[in-house]
């Protein structure tokens, strides 16, 4: 019987350098013999690439209320779909964001995180959940290409501390994202191996 995989989802505000961290994590850990696969939100599903194309590149910004219904269609799809498949496979996924996205944009935006968790209940737990920091002035600065309706200064700092509080509760591990990229990518790593010894 194949032993069930590890799901581990990397968060962060836009520009934060969870892609890269998210990636070369999966590049990592394939080195030292673990078969990882490196997956995102929104998914690459029809309704994931709705929300590429109709919704995060808008020039105003829909109501927070349908980006969190769109953001949990897609995730549940994604779950049902590649994650839960793969963890049956025995793999370990790596999500590049997850559901603390939902509760940190649309929290931030003034929805009820109640109910963004009520409608994201049939969302897998990960296993384990990081949140890369970095200040919003400095990922704001970062932000070279045309910038999507979320990634204003004021919603990031907004964004920022809907994340911290997630963090003060215990439901994210910090990782201080504020240094020199292969610090951040050797930080994210040992979390990772720790876990995964005493998993």
């Amino acid at each position: 019987m194949v032993k069930r995989g590890i799901f581990i989802c990397i968060e962060g505000i836009d520009a934060s350098g969870k892609s890269t961290q998210a990636r070369w994590l999966v590049r990592n850990l394939r080195r030292r013999g673990f078969d990882a696969i490196y997956t995102t939100e929104p998914s690459k599903s029809e309704v994931g690439s709705f929300i590429r194309r109709y919704i995060l590149q808008r020039k105003k910004r829909v109501p927070a209320v349908v980006e969190a219904l769109l953001f949990a269609v897609d995730r549940i799809d994604h779950v049902e779909s590649k994650i839960e498949p793969t963890l049956e496979s025995g793999k370990i996924v790596v999500s590049d964001r997850y559901v603390y996205s939902s509760l940190a944009y649309q929290g931030a935006a003034g929805l009820d995180v109640d109910w963004i968790q009520k409608i994201n209940r049939m969302a897998l737990p990960p296993n384990l959940a990081i949140y890369i920091d970095v200040p919003p002035e400095v990922v704001v600065k970062r932000m070279r290409r045309r910038r999507s309706v979320m990634e204003t200064l004021k919603n990031q700092r907004r964004v920022r501390e809907s994340y911290m509080q997630l963090v003060r509760k215990g439901h994210l591990v910090l990782i201080n994202g504020n240094r020199p990229a292969s610090e951040v990518t050797q930080n994210i790593l040992a979390v990772v191996l720790k876990h995964l010894k005493s998993a």
